[in-house]
């Protein structure tokens, strides 16, 4: 899926299709989390249903306001203990699917706010 074009600064993600997240100059072929001027693109998450709060550790690193979790062509909640423990830190956590995290992530960072996406691209 391909977005429009954009105005805002950094990482802005081009189009996602499920493999793939193209941004502005680099392509990337893993789950991987993104900020405004930041690619951890070696971000290797378990299965969702095993996912933990030290697997978001490298989003938190990056001090979000939000965390978008694109959770591939479907979406699907971890545990909501992870859910509950983000929040608690003071970080909103949206979960969607892929393609939404990734529209998502360029309005906000458009609007200049603190959006990291977690990413899993399959």
């Amino acid at each position: 899926m391909k977005f429009t074009a954009d105005s805002a600064d950094g990482n802005v993600i081009r189009s996602y299709s499920p493999g793939e997240i193209r941004l502005r100059d680099k392509i990337i072929g893993t789950d991987a989390i993104i900020s405004r001027d930041q690619v951890i693109a070696d971000w290797n998450p378990p299965a969702i249903a095993k996912i933990s709060l030290e697997d978001f550790s490298p989003a938190l690193e990056l001090n979000p306001d939000i965390i978008l979790f694109g959770t591939g062509i479907n979406q699907h909640f971890p545990d909501i203990s992870v859910l509950t423990e983000i929040m608690r830190r003071g970080v909103a956590i949206e979960v969607m699917e892929t393609h939404a995290a990734c529209r998502t992530f360029n309005v906000l960072i458009s609007e200049h706010r603190a959006a990291v996406a977690a990413l899993l691209v399959n």
